[in-house]
């Protein structure tokens, strides 16, 4: 039995492009998770591994959807592999099994490639934010209060308001009255 799994990072990415193209190569049964790939517990991943049988095939659409990196996707395999559970990425078409040396090799490879492009990816987001530091903009959400809101909160308190009163009239915590006045 071909058992599909799909993932996406989040939860506004969609998996149809992935259910589909599982669904096109013949899977039966389609599990999927709407998570990070880094983080380790993935419900869906689970319910796959745990209903795959012996003699059965995962399958999923790239390398990267099913493994956190490089080592966690080679244990993956090697666990299949050790259960007589076949495993199959459609981008690569990349088969792997126990008595196939070139589709080892390959899958070593394949998987080595998709955590240096993953790596390559995360350098290039850290050196876009720094590039946009450097010129001022710190991302991150924006200001809730401007410049003379916070000065009326100051004017207020140094007029013997209460921390408490002005954040309640500001709709906050005295905790955020606090952080707003230390940065003027």
């Amino acid at each position: 039995m071909l058992i599909g799994y799909a993932r996406v990072s989040t939860g506004l990415q969609n998996l149809d492009l992935q259910t589909d193209a599982l669904t096109q190569y013949g899977c039966v049964k389609i599990f999927h998770d709407k998570m990070s790939g880094s983080k380790k517990q993935r419900p869906g991943l689970a319910e796959a591994l745990k209903y795959a049988r012996q003699g059965d095939t995962i399958v999923v659409w790239r390398l990267d959807r099913l493994g956190r990196n490089m080592q966690d996707l080679i244990d993956i395999v090697n666990n299949l592999n050790n259960q007589s559970i076949g495993f199959h990425s459609l981008q690569e078409n990349l088969t792997m099994d126990r008595g196939n040396a070139t589709g080892q090799l390959m899958f070593h490879l394949f998987a080595a490639f998709a955590e240096f492009e993953r790596n390559l990816i995360q350098e290039r987001s850290a050196a876009g934010r720094v590039a946009a530091k450097a010129r001022g903009r710190l991302g991150g959400r924006p200001e809730k209060y401007r410049d003379k809101d916070i000065e009326m909160m100051k004017n207020l308190i140094d007029g013997g308001t209460p921390i408490k009163d002005v954040a309640e009239r500001w709709g906050v915590s005295r905790t955020t009255i606090y952080r707003y006045l230390e940065r003027k």
